[in-house]
């Protein structure tokens, strides 16, 4: 019992419920107090008004207002009226005993009872209750609600007011947005930024609403908080990368802690269907664009094919080899860091190799796929991410290559004279400025290649993500973001 403040005439509130044997317990001893305080006590009944009705200051909190609103989490609860804080909880004799002090009914208050017993969990923590409750006294949401007819069905209302990326949603009840707002401390009034292309704010509550949309759980929120946090980085561009002509959508790669906790898939299908994660957290940024920024397809979204990561493009990096360092570590993070990182890509363009048992060979082989990067004759227009399968990483880490070793070799095989690539050569008409017909030409720019590990640890197939055209300081660069 936290120290009682002094008060003339002190006022009593005491929380129980029938189901409750310590309650049932304790009957004789609530009429007894009863009898003493009169109307000085409020006793308020949690599930069936008819326990202790007999007495004149029993109050039905069926509805669990009252409980709420004191935050009791155990019955019996007694509290100081004016000082909710005050409070012993469950059956102690003596803490009763103590919190009477000053009354008649002290030090007799318990007698014949045991010393001891626990109370029960209050109603107010019955499964699904607290958001329940949150909602229906306490409603933090602002957005608008819009009522449908019985009628209407909810997924199709939501496919006919354009909220849909082409998928079903589901629909943002008022409980589900309460349910999902519970796993942030952030206030749901919290503005995060501007979305592109409308430049609309968005704060916490509309980001939960997409995110019920999208199929997130709740604990996935400071992970979607932190996808949005990187897409509004300067840096990557996200408005130019919504009105694009070209591929490209977020590529969102997630390292540390989190992507363990939170079940995001790095090993087999780590780039498919089948997990939640993975899916819905990607899903949730490409819905804040529509349904916040206004970046439809076939608006300002000009893509003239996109691609499937449109809907979702989410995946862990396999973190297993300790001496292979992670994407986030690249960025200059600790490897105990949950970071999530963005970078504006395409399609999976795949490496099969699975001859190369040296690392020279196997470097090779991955440089000469990377030439196809947005076309073999065009350098220094697009970044890429390399993604090493776990058999292929094995192949380094057994010749005692490290992740720096294998990034120097191919940006070495990357290097390409001028001459071969510029326009008209080969009778292909794209192709390098003919200005640069004299000099050597490195495929990516300082710092465009990226290396990570992800997938299942049987086939020898590594991959491609290619970047957007508009990559580098004149346009997108991958971002990181700390949660």
């Amino acid at each position: 019992m936290s120290d009682e403040p002094s008060s003339d005439i002190r006022n009593y509130r005491l929380f129980i419920k029938k189901d409750c044997p310590t309650c049932e317990l304790i009957a004789s001893t609530i009429e007894e107090i009863s009898a003493a305080l009169g109307d000085r006590i409020k006793i308020f009944v949690q599930d069936d008004p008819s326990f202790l009705s007999h007495l004149p200051n029993i109050l039905d909190d069926s509805a669990l207002e009252s409980s709420y609103k004191e935050g009791i989490t155990i019955v019996p609860t007694m509290t100081l009226a004016n000082h909710p804080e005050v409070r012993v909880e469950g059956w102690d004799r003596a803490a009763w005993q103590e919190f009477f002090v000053g009354e008649h009914l002290f030090p007799t208050v318990g007698d014949g009872l045991p010393d001891h017993k626990p109370g029960c969990g209050s109603k107010t923590l019955d499964v699904g209750m607290p958001e329940k409750l949150k909602l229906r006294y306490e409603n933090p949401c602002e957005a608008r609600n819009i009522a449908l007819s019985d009628d209407e069905d909810d997924i199709e209302s939501c496919y006919e007011r354009g909220w849909t990326d082409g998928l079903p949603v589901v629909p943002p009840t008022p409980l589900r947005v309460i349910r999902m707002l519970a796993g942030t401390n952030r206030d749901p009034s919290d503005i995060i930024g501007n979305i592109p292309p409308d430049n609309a704010p968005i704060n916490i509550e509309k980001l939960a609403i997409n995110a019920v949309m999208a199929g997130c759980k709740p604990e996935y929120m400071p992970l979607v908080i932190a996808s949005v946090e990187a897409a509004l980085q300067d840096k990557f561009c996200m408005h130019g990368l919504l009105c694009t002509t070209y591929f490209s959508s977020p590529v969102m790669i997630i390292n540390g802690p989190v992507a363990r906790h939170l079940n995001i898939n790095s090993g087999v299908n780590a780039l498919g269907q089948g997990h939640r994660a993975n899916a819905t957290i990607g899903r949730t940024l490409q819905l804040i664009i529509r349904n916040v920024g206004g970046g439809v397809p076939g608006g300002i979204d000009r893509a003239v094919m996109g691609n499937p990561g449109k809907y979702t493009y989410c995946f862990a990096e396999d973190e297993s080899e300790k001496n292979w360092p992670t994407l986030a570590e690249d960025q200059g993070y600790d490897r105990s860091n949950s970071v999530i990182s963005l970078f504006a890509g395409e399609g999976l363009q795949p490496i099969l190799d699975q001859q190369s048992r040296s690392p020279d060979s196997l470097s090779k082989s991955m440089a000469n796929s990377l030439r196809a990067v947005v076309n073999t004759k065009l350098y220094g227009l697009a970044d890429a991410i390399l993604i090493v399968c776990p058999e292929h990483r094995r192949v380094f880490h057994q010749a005692g290559w490290t992740k720096a070793d294998l990034h120097e070799a191919i940006s070495k095989q990357l290097l390409m004279p001028g001459a071969a690539i510029v326009r008209g050569v080969d009778g292909i008409a794209e192709g390098m400025p003919e200005k640069l017909k004299d000099k050597t030409i490195a495929k990516f720019r300082s710092g465009g290649l990226h290396i990570v590990t992800t997938g299942g640890t049987a086939g020898m197939f590594s991959a491609i993500i290619s970047g957007w055209v508009a990559s580098g300081e004149r346009g997108s660069q991958l971002v990181s973001q700390i949660l």
